[in-house]
């Protein structure tokens, strides 16, 4: 990653004093903007990890486990909820919904008349969780909202898909039509903020995570009606600037970078991908070429960003930032494949190595970030089946796993070599894993795992 462009969005709170010192060094040589808070990339402070990519460049997590190996602990998770956790020091936070009372557990899958989901009939309880990171202990648990869902949700979706974010001191968690509520880790409420009921198409339900820079969060609402990208100060929840978006319901979490000094958030969604200004909120450029129902974040390193979606189509897209207005066509588009990209799972960018997934199932994909070159495409991953959650890597490994808990674990580089294959087991999972230090947490449907070697 260059000096112009840099993917670590946080404040200079809670430094580690010889990484800092390190940090700024380098900040100063290049006459970088504010410092961001060092810290971050030791721990998963967001939902692609601390530089954005899906990588953690200071964690060792372990290579194998199973049930009877490298678990340092269990937890068992009230509710359901595919929002991967994130890690801060010695705390790990994810969200959860809780249904009350009794449903008919039909109605979640039953379409109505017009190919929507019914919404369902009864209370449910949006809860935020922190978890003690060497006992899996539960410290706190917050209702954030108790209501009833005024939509359905598509059967591979849940009411809390969205991951939290957190600066070291504050945390922001997102229920979508249920609010962005931020916390201290105490787990006292400071604010709260509305931003009404979204629609979604065919009510397949909701699920992009708050983008975070320093003292500004970023709430990205794609729906069925009025669309609109909002910034919020994190101090006070007081809302800095709306923009209006013409997109459609979307799922891509926003990526905020900064390039020549400007900061700039990414949005990927259906056909075209758009860039605003963090200060202003006004569009700085925008590029057609996306498929529909764009799920996959950017990833972006060395003034490229990456887009992907994989829906009644295929686009991946390397755009070269720096550009204005409507970059459709122009040599800011450095090269672009169109097939076995993936659908819900977003790309990992690590060192020079782009990895995709082939719309939800077990086949990797990898590219050189810089050239497009191919190093090996719809590879299938022998003992895997289905994937949702986004590739990770760490120790020049690449984690991928599946739907069925299982994990394979890849050798970085421009071969599929195949490290390991760890299996837990037999719950579901579709949140993406969370690697900081030694550990590896890995959320299923009923329990959160941290995996770790000694």
């Amino acid at each position: 990653m260059n000096a112009a462009t840099t993917v670590r969005p946080f404040s200079t709170t809670h430094c580690h004093f010889l990484l800092l010192l390190t940090v700024l060094a380098g900040c100063l040589a290049a006459n970088a903007a504010p410092l961001p808070d060092p810290a971050a990339e030791l721990y998963w402070p967001q939902w692609r990890g601390p530089i954005s990519t899906g990588e953690a460049p200071h964690a060792d997590p372990p290579l194998t486990w199973s049930e009877t190996n490298n678990v340092k602990w269990k937890t068992t998770i009230p509710g359901e909820g595919d929002s991967t956790p994130i890690v801060w020091g010695d705390r790990v936070f994810l969200l959860a919904d809780i249904p009350i009372g009794t449903n008919d557990p039909a109605l979640a899958v039953t379409l109505s008349a017009n190919g929507s989901l019914p919404a369902p009939t009864n209370l449910y309880q949006f809860v935020v969780l922190c978890l003690d990171r060497a006992s899996g202990k539960i410290l706190w648990q917050r209702v954030a909202r108790q209501e009833t869902p005024h939509e359905g949700r598509q059967e591979n979706n849940t009411y809390a898909s969205a991951s939290p974010v957190t600066d070291g001191q504050r945390l922001l968690a997102f229920f979508g039509s249920r609010g962005l509520h931020c916390y201290d880790f105490e787990g006292k409420l400071l604010w709260e903020k509305d931003f009404g009921k979204m629609k979604t198409r065919l009510t397949f339900g909701e699920g992009a995570s708050p983008a975070l820079w320093g003292g500004t969060v970023v709430i990205n609402w794609d729906q069925e009606g009025e669309c609109f990208i909002t910034a919020l100060d994190t101090a006070s929840g007081q809302e800095l600037w709306r923009t209006p978006r013409q997109a459609g319901t979307g799922w891509s979490t926003p990526l905020i970078l900064e390039r020549d000094g400007r900061r700039q958030v990414i949005v990927n969604a259906t056909t075209k991908v758009r860039a605003y200004d963090l200060a202003t909120g006004k569009e700085i450029w925008s590029c057609a070429g996306q498929t529909a129902n764009a799920i996959p974040s950017p990833v972006a390193a060395n003034g490229v960003v990456y887009l992907t979606s994989g829906f009644r189509g295929n686009a991946l897209q390397a755009i070269r930032l720096g550009g204005e207005g409507d970059l459709t066509g122009t040599d800011a588009v450095l090269w672009n494949h169109a097939k076995n990209t993936p659908y819900v799972p977003s790309p990992l960018l690590t060192d020079k190595f782009l990895y995709v997934i082939s719309g939800n199932d077990a086949i990797v994909s990898c590219f050189d970030a810089g050239s497009g070159q191919v190093y090996f495409e719809h590879e299938r991953l022998e003992g895997i089946y289905g994937v949702y959650a986004s590739p990770v890597a760490a120790r020049d490994r690449v984690y991928i796993l599946s739907r069925e808990g299982a994990c394979i674990v890849l050798q970085k580089g421009p071969k599929p070599e195949v490290l390991a294959l760890n299996k837990l087991g037999d719950d579901h999972s579709d949140a993406s894993l969370a690697l900081a230090g030694k550990d590896l947490f890995l959320r299923t449907r009923h329990s959160l795992y941290c995996l770790s070697q000694p």
